[in-house]
Formats: C-alpha cells, sequence, structure tokens
C-alpha cells in the first residue's frame, strides 16, 4: 500500500501497483493498532511540534498562503486535525500580492515559564516571534526580532540555568550561505538577541546544506538536530556536545538507505509521557508537496537513531513505512479537514483547511448572505498577471495520491463580467470556470490552461456541477454539468499538474472580474457562489449525477 503512495510521490523505481488506500481519504491509522507512512499526505513543510500534557500541536512552513502557520491537533502522533492557524496575514505590504517561494519558512514552537513562542522566519525580512497562553491559541501579532535576509530555520532553546539560546541556519539563495549553523544568545523572553554568538558547526564536505535545526538537550548533553544534503537526495544529522557553543560531534541518525523515502529531510523530536521518543520529518513529493513521516526513536549511546535500525551501532536508521503506534490514549481515526458544506460557522471564519493565495482582504467572502453556500467577491485580477496568481484564489493542500473533488457554482443573473470555478494551481495551472462577459444571457463553461482557452461551451445561466478527477502523479481529467445532467468529460483537453516554487500544487475556487474592468464599476454585486466543495475517491463514476450530499462531511 505505502509502495503504490510513494510511488505516486515521485520516488524512482518505486511500484506503482493498485490500491484501495491510494485514493482518498488517505488513511495513515490502519485499525490494528499500527499505522502507515506518511502521516500526513499533504504538504505540511518542515514540521515542527510540541507536547501539551497528552496533546501534540504540530506547526509547518506556509510561504505566502493566508491565514499563515498552519497549527494541528493530535493524542496520538497518527491521527491529525487542524485546530487553526496562529497568524491571519504576513507583515509587509508586499504579501498583498503573491510572492512565490517567499513568506513563512520553518517555524519552530516551544514553551518557557508559560508561554509559548513561534520562531517565524521570513528570509526576505527576518525572523518574526509570536506568543501565546495555549498552542491554540490566541496569538499575538508578529513582532520583528532580528532583521537580515535569509536568516532562516530559527529555534529557541532555553537551558537549565534559565539563558536563552536562539540557533539558526542560512538560505543561499538570500544570503550565499547554505552550510552552517549559528547559535545567538536571547533575552530569556525573547524580546532581543544578545550578541552574534557563534557558528557552531561547519562542514561542506560531508553536510552540505545544512538547514533547518532543533536544539534540545537530554542527559547533559545539548543536541541539535539538522537536515543535509538537500531537500530530495539529504539525510538527517544529530549534533551533539556536552558543551552549548560546542565543539559538536555529529552522527547521521536517518538516511533513504534501501527505503522508498526520498530526504528524508527536517522535523522535530517529541517525547510521550511513557517515556518513548519519536521523530516527524517531511518528504519532498513532487506535486503532492512535502509529506510527512512518523518514525521511532532509539537511543543508543546518547544518540537519537532514527527509524528502522540494523544490527550495525553505527549505521544510520532507515524510514519506516509501517510501524506500532506509539503507546498514547487511543483517540478517534481523524484527517485534516478537507469537503466544505459551507455552513455558516459561529465566528463566521472559513473552514480552516482553506487558504488564499495570499494576504487576504475583509469582505472576500461571505457565509451567510446566501445560507448554505459560500459567496466570494469577485475581485479584479491584475492587468499582466496570470490569473493564478491572484491573491483571492481560495485553496487547500492536495489530500491524497488520487480524488476526485466537485464544486456546484452560481454566478447569479447579474450582467456583471464573471469568471469563477475550480482551480489547480502549481507551476502550471488549470481552471475550470462559468465565464460571462454581461452582454448576453448566456454564459460559457471554459477550462484555462495557464493562459489559454483549452476547451469552451455555452451555457445557459444557472448552477453548474464542475469536477476534477485527480489521478497518480497529477493527471486532471475535468468535467461539468447544468444541474442534475450527467457530467460531461472534457477528454481531449488533458492537463498534468506540476508543483509550485517550494509547494506542491494546490486546489480550490475563485471568482473574478477581467482585468480590464474598472473595479468601481461592478461595485460589490458581483460573486460566485459555491454550495460546497467535496472529495471522494478517483474513481467516482463521472457519470454520477452529482456527488451525493450524503458525503463524509470532513
Amino acid at each position: 500500500m505505502i509502495a503504490l503512495g510513494l510511488g505516486a510521490a515521485g520516488c524512482a523505481g518505486s511500484p506503482r501497483a493498485k490500491s484501495p488506500f491510494a485514493s482518498f481519504p488517505w488513511t495513515p491509522d490502519r485499525g490494528d493498532g499500527t499505522y502507515s507512512n506518511p502521516i500526513l499526505y499533504a504538504d505540511y513543510s518542515d514540521p515542527d511540534m510540541i507536547r501539551d500534557g497528552d496533546t501534540y500541536y504540530l506547526i509547518s512552513s506556509s510561504f505566502t498562503s493566508t491565514p499563515a502557520l498552519p497549527i494541528l491537533r493530535s493524542r496520538d502522533l497518527v491521527n491529525w486535525t487542524i485546530a487553526g492557524h496562529a497568524m491571519e496575514n504576513l507583515p509587509g505590504e508586499r504579501y498583498a500580492a503573491f510572492q512565490p517561494g517567499a513568506g513563512v519558512w520553518a517555524p519552530a514552537i516551544r514553551a518557557h515559564a508559560g508561554t509559548f513562542y513561534m520562531f517565524v522566519p521570513l528570509p526576505d525580512e527576518g525572523i518574526y516571534v509570536l506568543t501565546a497562553p495555549h498552542p491554540e491559541g490566541p496569538w499575538s501579532a508578529p513582532r520583528l526580532l532580528i532583521a537580515g535576509r535569509g536568516l532562516i530555520d530559527p529555534c529557541p532553546f532555553w537551558d537549565d540555568d534559565g539563558q536563552a539560546y536562539l540557533v539558526h541556519a542560512y538560505a543561499r539563495s538570500r544570503a550565499g550561505i547554505k552550510d552552517r549553523l549559528r547559535l545567538r544568545p536571547m533575552a530569556p523572553d525573547a524580546s532581543r538577541l544578545l550578541g552574534e554568538g557563534e557558528i557552531v558547526f561547519f562542514d561542506p564536505q560531508r553536510h552540505p546544506t545544512l538547514e533547518g535545526p532543533k536544539m534540545y538537550k537530554r542527559n547533559g548533553w545539548y543536541y541539535i538536530l539538522a537536515p543535509a544534503g538537500g531537500v530530495t537526495r539529504g539525510w538527517q544529522v544529530a549534533l551533539r556536545s556536552r558543551r552549548i557553543y560546542g565543539p559538536y560531534e555529529d552522527r547521521v541518525v536517518l538516511a533513504q538507505g534501501h527505503s522508498l523515502v526520498n530526504g528524508p529531510h527536517q522535523g522535530a523530536l517529541v517525547d510521550t509521557p511513557g517515556g518513548q521518543w519519536w521523530f516527524v520529518h517531511f518528504q519532498d513529493a513532487g506535486v503532492y508537496g512535502r509529506l510527512v513521516h512518523l518514525n521511532p526513536v532509539t537511543w543508543r549511546d546518547d544518540w537519537p537513531m532514527i527509524g528502522a535500525l540494523s544490527g550495525d551501532e553505527g549505521a544510520p536508521g532507515e524510514p519506516v513505512l509501517r510501524h506500532t503506534k506509539p503507546d498514547l490514549p487511543r483517540q478517534p481515526v481523524a484527517t485534516p479537514q478537507t469537503s466544505d458544506e459551507m455552513d455558516p460557522t459561529a465566528d463566521g471564519r472559513l473552514s480552516p483547511q482553506w487558504q488564499w493565495h495570499a494576504n487576504h482582504g475583509d469582505g472576500w467572502f461571505d457565509l451567510r448572505a446566501r445560507p448554505g453556500w459560500l459567496r466570494l467577491r469577485a475581485l479584479p485580477l491584475v492587468a499582466g498577471e496570470r490569473w493564478s496568481a491572484a491573491p483571492s484564489l481560495l485553496l487547500q493542500k492536495l489530500p491524497a495520491p488520487s480524488f476526485t473533488a466537485e464544486t456546484l457554482v452560481d454566478v447569479g443573473a447579474s450582467d456583471a463580467p464573471l469568471t469563477a470555478g475550480l482551480a489547480v494551481v502549481g507551476e502550471t495551472s488549470a481552471a475550470l470556470v462559468v465565464e460571462r462577459d454581461g452582454a448576453t444571457a448566456a454564459a460559457r463553461v471554459v477550462l484555462r490552461i495557464d493562459d489559454h482557452v483549452a476547451y469552451s461551451a455555452v451555457m445557459e445561466r444557472g448552477p453548474v456541477r464542475l469536477r476534477v478527477t485527480f489521478t497518480d502523479g497529477g493527471t486532471c481529467t475535468f468535467g461539468y454539468a447544468p444541474g442534475d445532467a450527467q457530467t460531461h468529460l472534457i477528454e481531449d483537453a488533458p492537463f498534468t499538474a506540476r508543483a509550485g516554487r517550494w509547494v506542491g500544487a494546490e486546489i480550490g475556487i475563485f471568482a473574478a472580474t477581467p482585468t480590464a474592468l474598472n473595479a468601481a464599476a461592478v461595485g460589490t454585486n458581483a460573486h460566485g457562489d459555491f454550495d460546497y466543495f467535496r472529495f471522494l475517491p478517483a474513481n467516482t463514476a463521472s457519470t454520477d449525477p452529482k456527488i451525493s450530499d450524503a458525503a463524509v462531511r470532513r
């Protein structure tokens, strides 16, 4: 089963046998006391984690998507749901526009003296700090701790004597450095840094592209866990020393070996109340993004050896594909939220799986104007930019190797020029939309692949179902139907999704007005209404009149 999932993720030479587990929903809990990796078949890049009592919280990179800094919750390290986000919008006017490859990189979450901290790098601006009384918030506004380009992957550490430190790496794309770690002294309340500190590890011949440091202390040893060698072909290194500034000795504690898991890349070490240790890390899976794996940790001679171990005491572990679950209280099988029935929420917010493509504004959506529907305001596209760069794209992560997604869109009765529909977005993008130019009563169903029209058909006014089936490796087949008619597949316009810059492809919905249109002329009346957004297995028949209202709500 896992061989198929990882094969879909792009591992060379991996089997591609059919399996019922390859389609939506991806559920790592096998129901027999074991789990399968990845535990999150979704793009939760650079995961970090903390235990608060009997509950675990995981955060990840979010780049320019907002709300930013997703927070996931679990009690058993296998079944996860989205608890919310720590940051509404990113600091800085530039993030009103989509900025590929920028934004939030590799945050860290820690607790000290009753306060929870997130240290958040924006590689073009510097390192920010957020605080909260609880991992689920409310989180403070971001405060700039240190300005500078290329300062990335920060992790705070409080020693037994109360002194505080910050370890971080450098981004070659901004700083020209990619292979050293710096440790700086810091005020215990994280209000300021107290000096430049020292480079504590630099060995470019053996560990190039060293990044993602996470710092711990155990049995009098200081540890820094950091990935080396690059995202797709790298390995996990443990550094240790009896002195906080070193010198540090090193050991490779996790590598791909003979497994199907390329990388494996940076993550977090965490313990259980019963004394077990576990490590979460990501695997780069191409179009699917960076998937999260869970591996057991065995302490050997005070080294945290990760994954399946051989008889050789010094050999690194290899990622496990299936393993006994952590010795933790049982919880119901759960996966991150995906499908959405667009029901109003108590606080008027969107379900937490949704993120805008860049910083978002008030009034971009409404869950109350038409009960049971999500209304997206049609915002003007920016002249000269691709529609796939619009900040008002409302997207979520791909949830499984293969799936079918469907939405029902209604563009209303006004004559305002409008386009609204379903999108798959990455380095290449496609959108199946209902378009209306305002001049006639008729509308069109249009499939746009990047900047060209691949299919167009006249459609009477009224709600239209839009569907895409996403299969192994990113092959997308679109289809549509008015009302309750059978789905018409657009089989002569193939599209293969591709990852974005350091992120997987995303899927979602949007409404927009043409670039040439003066936004003031449209006012606030132009909109697209969406009745639902549902996922089902990829083999859901295209001849089904529609995805059933009885579909599982997630």
